[in-house]
């Protein structure tokens, strides 16, 4: 049988001497040597029976040619020789909203230590350096498996590791794509429709029916989820048109004074709000320094901010949510239906 990713008919390259530079062979460079995937040399090295004789072969003229270490590379996540999980340190992009990450990297250090575990920490200035940084690290041993962060639509990095055949799982789902149908992707996430949803019915309890929007473009597939949320409960309480609906929903980039701009502008135009919605902690800051205590203002992910300044905010449970990733890595299709591929776990509004 032939390997996964072998190029049917591929004629072996030649095999030249090493190079004299002091730079350890990856096994990218004996799948070039020999002219195969990745793929097919981690299926040499670790199921080698899956390998057709002649390919099996090559490849292994190709390590010894080019004394190729293979004892590391072979490591895999579930015979847990590693023990270390590959994270992305996101960027900065604000000190209000970005804060998520950084708490929810805190609770994966310290559940993955419990359980025999290292995070490793590597940083990328975007996706292809991100891609680079998989081939690095997976070529060196150096993790098992990741945790991506921050998922997009048509996020080339899932496609990558895929095609890789590396261990992985998202926070976040793959927007975009099948996002419960593919067993290679395993994914934990918050939904976001739910909790803005929840919000949003609780204004419309307290006497409110103009409830406005702030939410970022339509790149975003979370901020899509949110907005969908805070849509359908409004459809549904049925006080409003589409017109005057569409006409409280509202859309910029992620702060503070975008955020304070927008809210300003609504008002401008004669638009009468009873409670604003937020897709984030700073657009909820953004419409609070207009409103002040005029109006209900809810925000999005509870950080610490939100906590010291009395905003109200739809908590993601971040505990939550390390633990499931950790669980679908390591534990991997453990369990039954979709369950043993994705997590999706419900945030809760907290008032004050």
């Amino acid at each position: 049988m032939a390997g996964a990713g072998d190029a049917p008919g591929a004629a072996p390259r030649l095999l030249g001497s090493r190079s004299a530079t002091t730079r350890m062979p990856t096994v990218s460079d004996v799948a070039s040597s020999a002219g195969v995937s990745r793929q097919t040399v981690s299926n040499v090295l670790n199921s080698p029976a899956v390998v057709r004789p002649g390919t099996r072969e090559r490849v292994e003229r190709a390590i010894a040619e080019l004394g190729y270490r293979p004892h590391a590379s072979a490591r895999r996540l579930r015979t847990r020789k590693s023990s270390t999980i590959g994270i992305r340190l996101d960027p900065v992009q604000n000190g209000i909203s970005g804060a998520v990450l950084d708490r929810f990297l805190h609770a994966v250090t310290e559940q993955a230590d419990a359980r025999g575990y290292r995070i490793l920490l590597y940083t990328a200035a975007g996706p292809d350096d991100e891609i680079a940084q998989f081939e690095r690290l997976l070529d060196g041993a150096d993790v098992d498996g990741f945790i991506l962060t921050s998922t997009f639509f048509d996020d080339p990095r899932t496609e990558w590791l895929i095609a890789a055949g590396a261990e992985f799982v998202t926070f976040g789902r793959p927007w975009g794509l099948d996002d419960r149908g593919d067993p290679r992707h395993r994914w934990v996430d918050v939904d976001g429709r739910h909790g803005v949803a929840a919000a949003t019915s609780e204004l419309l309890g307290r006497g409110a029916s103009r409830v406005a929007f702030l939410g970022w473009p339509p790149e975003s597939g979370a901020g899509n989820d949110r907005r969908r949320g805070w849509r359908e409960t409004l459809d549904a309480a049925g006080a409003l048109s589409a017109d005057r609906i569409d006409a409280l929903s509202l859309s910029v980039e992620d702060s503070v004074s975008l955020g304070a701009d927008a809210i300003r502008a609504l008002l401008a135009s004669g638009v009468e709000i009873d409670a604003v919605v937020c897709a984030s902690d700073t657009l909820a800051l953004g419409a609070t320094t207009v409103l002040g205590g005029s109006v209900p203002v809810i925000g999005y992910d509870d950080t610490p901010v939100a906590a010291a300044l009395g905003l109200s905010s739809v908590e993601q449970p971040l505990d939550e949510v390390a633990a499931a990733a950790l669980q679908l890595l390591l534990d991997g299709d453990a369990g039954a239906g979709d369950e043993s591929l994705h997590r999706l776990l419900r945030p809760r509004p907290v008032w004050r």
